[in-house]
């Protein structure tokens, strides 16, 4: 049997030989990918997907490297346009001489024009915009930021933004994407870095989550947990009663009608008591954005269905 002929069936889906059963490793030197064990050649003239150049360090690879920056659904051309810089240097990291620095002003200036070419492009710079800020002011990470510029570039494109601002879809948008990678928001969070108010930002959502079919499950409680706990400096032992105590509501269906995040302050409000990490009804309702009253009735509720060891009178 030749090495082409191996090269067909040699695989066995899992990158083991089919001959022996052992792995298969890739030789650098050759390009061949071989049978650690037998020495079978299971696949050659393999294609290196990397760069022809070489890097030793951090300062090499930037230097050496000759691709851009990677394209983002964060910026309205998707970062794909050429940018002229700001600073009054060339490639080398000299000085641009007096003379050539009024037509760089220029150049920069039609550069910032063309880029935006109609009125969905404006929108879509304003709206992104929009979307970073609030995204920033949330300390929310890159690859959620992405995916709400991906919701509402499918709203715009669905022409879902007319008669409605852009900010309130931004929110909605950025609100859809938390409630999507399962580190939820409150309506009252996204309201307060937004430019519009709670109300219109739900009515917004409510929209492009059906036109858009989004098909986003209801926040649960222990969704906040993990932020909530780090907020109020407790233990991990703190954070494990808790969750054990919101899966006990929910086998009881204490949780079905309730507000996931009074659920949650009140789960953490026991937890803190048997862990002897008490924090007060006050600040655990500051950092979970509910009131007291809500703490406390949910907490009640815990305490009749739940056999926590805790006595309600004496905790209120």
């Amino acid at each position: 049997m030749t090495v082409l002929e191996l090269n067909k069936d040699s695989f066995s889906g899992d990158n083991h030989c089919i001959e022996c059963g052992n792995s298969i490793s890739f030789d650098e030197n050759r390009g061949l990918y071989v049978c650690e064990n037998c020495g079978l050649i299971a696949s050659e003239r393999h294609i290196d997907q990397g760069p022809e150049w070489r890097a030793f360090d951090a300062d090499q690879k930037k230097k050496r490297t000759r691709t851009g920056a990677p394209m983002t659904y964060m910026i309205h051309d998707k970062g794909l346009s050429t940018m002229i810089d700001w600073k009054n240097r060339d490639i080398f990291g000299k000085e641009i001489p007096a003379k050539l620095r009024a037509q760089i002003y220029r150049l920069r200036k039609w550069q910032s024009r063309i880029r935006v070419s109609d009125a969905t492009e404006r929108n879509l710079t304003f709206a992104l915009s929009e979307l970073d800020r609030m995204a920033s002011n949330l300390d929310l990470q890159k690859n959620l930021r992405e995916c709400s510029a991906k919701i509402y570039r499918d709203a715009v494109e669905a022409h879902l933004i007319r008669g409605r601002s852009i900010e309130g879809v931004a929110a909605a948008s950025l609100y859809a994407a938390c409630r999507m990678y399962k580190m939820p928001r409150t309506l009252n969070e996204i309201a307060e870095v937004a430019r519009v108010d709670k109300k219109e930002i739900g009515r917004s959502f409510r929209f492009i989550s059906k036109e858009l079919r989004l098909n986003l499950n209801p926040t649960k409680p222990i969704d906040f947990l993990t932020r909530f706990i780090s907020e109020l400096d407790l233990s991990q032992k703190c954070q494990q009663i808790s969750k054990k105590i919101i899966k006990m509501a929910e086998q009881r269906g204490l949780t079905s009608g309730r507000g996931p995040t009074g659920v949650c302050a009140a789960s953490i409000y026991a937890a803190s008591i048997l862990c002897k990490e008490r924090r007060t009804q006050r600040k655990i309702a500051k950092t979970s954005q509910v009131t007291e009253v809500t703490i406390r009735n949910r907490f009640s509720e815990l305490i009749e269905n739940l056999n926590l060891g805790i006595s309600l009178k004496k905790n209120n």
